[in-house]
């Protein structure tokens, strides 16, 4: 395969699940109650938590930018974090117990009743993430799972679960950017009463 043939295929993959994922009506009421979920603790002041690993650490931090900053429109900034952002408290965390444990006990002192908690793992089987799904539950807070593949371990555990039907890790990653954009942009319409069509 040449360069051109990959690029054309690759193309088509992305293409070919971001179509199964318009098909799917269960997905995307997925995506609009969660952008609910995440509105409703804004307006009651929570605060929104999200972690990752490796592709989709990168992922958490643009997630919470977003929020933090603005995705497409002017409007006061809301209170987001990406766990795996802080290297000091990963690192200690890792080093003083484990890093199964990196989030989740970040979750216990961070996460409080009302807040939301966003997990992403590719393959749904990230077990820190896992535990600090589970964690979030356990302090009331609600919670959103961005995954893939068959969603794993993490399956089952969150309140709403985003999964992308493919087993492609990269695939899977630019499909969670998409989901999250999606949310960003559903979030800012409802908390600001956009209902323009855009």
């Amino acid at each position: 395969m040449n360069d051109l043939e990959l690029i054309h295929n690759r193309i088509l993959d992305s293409i070919g699940i971001r179509q199964q994922i318009i098909c799917d009506k269960w997905l995307a009421d997925s995506i609009s109650q969660a952008s609910s979920m995440i509105v409703d603790s804004l307006k009651s002041g929570g605060r929104i938590i999200i972690c990752g690993n490796g592709g989709s650490a990168a992922d958490a931090m643009h997630f919470a930018g977003e929020i933090v900053g603005r995705f497409q429109m002017e409007r006061d900034p809301w209170p987001a974090i990406a766990l795996n952002g802080d290297a000091v408290a990963m690192s200690a965390i890792a080093n003083d117990y484990n890093f199964e444990d990196v989030f989740a006990r970040q979750v216990k002192g961070h996460v409080k009743k009302g807040d939301v908690f966003v997990g992403i793992s590719t393959s749904g089987n990230s077990e820190n993430v896992y535990r600090a799904v589970k964690t979030a539950k356990e302090k009331e807070a609600g919670t959103i799972a961005l995954l893939g593949k068959d969603g794993g371990k993490i399956k089952g555990e969150a309140n709403y679960e985003i999964i992308i039907p493919s087993n492609n890790t990269a695939r899977i990653q630019e499909c969670h950017i998409m989901v999250i954009h999606l949310i960003c942009e559903l979030v800012e319409n409802k908390m600001t009463n956009n209902l323009s069509e855009q």
